[in-house]
């Protein structure tokens, strides 16, 4: 499943308001932060993850090894912060 730009822009401005629900901390992606993005994926659809680290290529690695986990796409990241969508396949 691939987002066009014009799916991309209102899912952040949907995702706006959030706050991160899911923080990967010193570890990386580990199987508890990928069971609890899953998780907090299957009940919101889009949610924030912040992301701890200074390096901004690990940074950008670790939302791609989530992303690729849970089956979901990246929407966008800023900083520290990305925004991840995965539909809701009950809906």
């Amino acid at each position: 499943m691939s987002l066009s730009s014009k799916q991309r822009k209102e899912l952040r401005a949907a995702a706006h308001h959030l706050k991160p629900v899911v923080r990967v901390g010193q570890n990386g992606v580990s199987e508890g932060v990928i069971a609890e993005a899953d998780q907090a994926l299957t009940i919101h659809e889009l949610i924030k993850v912040h992301v701890q680290g200074e390096d901004r290529e690990e940074r950008k690695q670790d939302a791609e090894r989530l992303c690729a986990a849970t089956r979901a796409e990246l929407v966008t990241n800023i900083g520290k912060i990305f925004v991840v969508y995965r539909a809701n396949p009950d809906e």
